[in-house]
């Protein structure tokens, strides 16, 4: 697959919620209630998109998409960090990071986190933080691969009404 990774613009919004919810439906397969991976639907998430993507302040805000021609593959959202522990900023987090499951293990991924890693270094920050479903060995792996490591810090979260335990991972950006 031969992706090009760039900024997103209003007219991915389609794609990015496409994709969001097709790989969330294989991604989280067993770790979340099967009945609420076959309900989403792309359409339900176009408002967040559209806001994240036309809310950019680039680069302390953005979003990133692979696209395969016409196609967005998979994506990249990164902000400021909200957590209470994070130097305000000086820390930026990747909010989310999805690829098809066609595109796994073709680039894609590691193409997004690279284009978020030098966006959020060039808005300034000196640390980067992302949370993963302790659960998500395939995700806590690749994280590991680009060069994220837990930081010891985990949170207790619901997601479609099973209690779920998230793990932190970080990086300098220096």
């Amino acid at each position: 697959m031969a992706a090009v990774i760039r900024r997103a613009t209003p007219e991915d919004v389609l794609g990015i919620s496409t994709v969001q919810v097709r790989s969330w439906q294989v991604a989280y397969r067993g770790q979340l209630p099967q009945e609420f991976l076959d309900r989403m639907a792309p359409e339900r998430r176009l408002p967040v998109w559209e806001q994240f993507v036309t809310g950019m302040d680039w680069p302390r805000i953005g979003t990133l998409v692979a696209v395969d021609g016409a196609d967005v593959v998979g994506f990249v959202q990164f902000s400021p960090a909200q957590d209470a522990d994070a130097e305000p900023g000086l820390t930026g987090e990747v909010n989310a990071i999805y690829a098809l499951s066609s595109a796994w293990g073709t680039g894609v991924g590691r193409g997004l986190m690279s284009g978020a890693v030098a966006a959020l270094a060039e808005a300034g920050y000196r640390r980067a933080t992302l949370w993963v479903l302790g659960t998500n060995a395939r995700a806590r792996r690749f994280y590991e691969a680009a060069g994220w490591a837990p930081d010891g810090a985990e949170k207790e979260d619901t997601v479609a009404g099973v209690l779920v335990n998230e793990v932190r991972y970080a990086r300098d950006l220096s």
